[in-house]
């Protein structure tokens, strides 16, 4: 089988978690005797474009020449069975489908945001939850709110290309949706259920362990929509150290607010940005990872690994973290806590989570085992791979 994996990577001074869930899939396609066939681009590329293909930049992502031009090469030299797509922005742009499908190949779609609706992909803007796009046929609260890179030229940009592509997005032959959240955001832009697959991304298998742990974890970037700043507001709330030691991992723009914030505790561990190898460490020295996010969080990384390391979460009941914890009827949730992204909420649950964070280890364990190890999701993805390209080879032979 043969797989065109189409992505634009997004600059390597963030570090992006769809870089890594494309390059871990890509690796593990691989090994299990599927043939990648990249087609990637780099938005590290940028800075080294030429004014001409500078000039041209702004409308890449409604149409980009040379991705169409080289990706029809590939398609017609390669033959492959299904495109997958994860991001076609700036420089591949939604195209790429059009393309795809003009050579006869069905493509899949991995939902990494909500970029089919949303400019800046991820219904938050100005410090709160927003959906004011959803339902319109052309985005112009994007415009009006600079949604995209805080420029009302680039939004009106972006917000053409997304109702330009509307009917681009609804001829994808599946939707990958990372959790039943995005599944559901799908169905709201009008996507049939039987062009919907959930199938979250893995990890690698960290292996088991016998730490017991302590303290609270916080891993992501240091920015409003992942909420440290309600975390550090519910922290404060109990007396220092009655809590054992909350460890903050990361870095971003609230960077000073946040060790302004935490200056006068002892039991609060700034650690800043750290390798992975060293946050995974962090993560088995602690009890629980609190994920306290204000946005429809999609499908993050570093929730999947902390159940890998049988680590419970703590999270708020936003997009797809209650899918990934287990939480079922009433905020129970097999391998941790869910709670409203409310200060009071978060505060009182606090000491519960210290409490009862070693019982649900094995929990955590068993989550990641049955919905997130690397098996379950590879044989899932392959499933849909296989599925569609029967469909497609029936249809052309027929």
């Amino acid at each position: 089988m043969k797989i065109v994996i189409a992505h634009n990577r997004y600059v390597s001074a963030n570090p992006s978690g769809e870089n890594t869930v494309v390059d871990l899939e890509s690796r593990l396609l691989s090994e299990v005797g599927v043939t990648v066939l990249p087609f990637q681009r780099s938005s590290d590329e940028i800075a080294t474009l030429s004014t001409g293909q500078k000039a041209l930049l702004p409308i890449s992502p409604l149409y980009a020449r040379q991705a169409q031009r080289e990706l029809a090469a590939l398609l017609s030299a390669e033959k492959p069975d299904v495109l997958h797509l994860h991001n076609p922005y700036p420089l591949l742009s939604p195209w790429v489908i059009r393309t795809a499908h003009a050579h006869g190949v069905p493509v899949v779609h991995t939902v990494h945001n909500f970029r089919q609706v949303c400019a800046n992909g991820l219904y938050f803007r100005d410090g709160h939850a927003c959906h004011d796009c959803l339902g319109k046929s052309f985005p112009y609260p994007a415009v009006q709110h600079s949604c995209y890179r805080g420029s009302k030229a680039q939004s009106a940009l972006m917000a053409t290309t997304l109702a330009a592509h509307r009917g681009t997005w609804h001829s994808v032959d599946r939707y990958l949706a990372l959790t039943p959240a995005i599944a559901e955001h799908l169905r709201s832009f009008g996507v049939a259920d039987s062009s919907i697959t959930v199938k979250p991304n893995g990890v690698p298998d960290p292996g088991r362990h016998s730490e017991p742990g302590s303290g609270l974890l916080f891993v992501g970037r240091f920015s409003a929509e992942k909420g440290l700043d309600l975390l550090l507001d519910a922290w404060q709330r109990h007396a220092d150290g009655s809590l054992g030691t909350l460890r903050l991992i990361g870095d971003g723009p609230l960077a000073s607010s946040v060790a302004a914030a935490t200056a006068g505790r002892r039991d609060i561990e700034l650690l800043g940005r750290r390798p992975h190898a060293e946050v995974q460490e962090v993560m088995r020295a602690s009890a629980a990872l609190v994920t306290p996010s204000t946005w429809d969080e999609v499908c993050p990384m570093v929730v999947v690994e902390a159940l890998a390391n049988a680590r419970p979460v703590l999270a708020t009941a936003m997009g797809g973290l209650p899918y990934l914890v287990g939480a079922g009827a009433g905020g129970a949730a097999a391998a941790g806590w869910t709670v409203p992204p409310d200060v009071d909420a978060l505060a009182a649950m606090l000491p519960r989570v210290v409490a009862e964070a070693p019982g649900l280890a094995g929990a955590a364990r068993q989550r990641y085992e049955e919905h997130f190890s690397t098996t379950v999701t590879t044989a899932a993805l392959l499933g849909v791979y296989e599925e569609l390209a029967s469909k497609f080879s029936s249809k052309f032979t027929g």
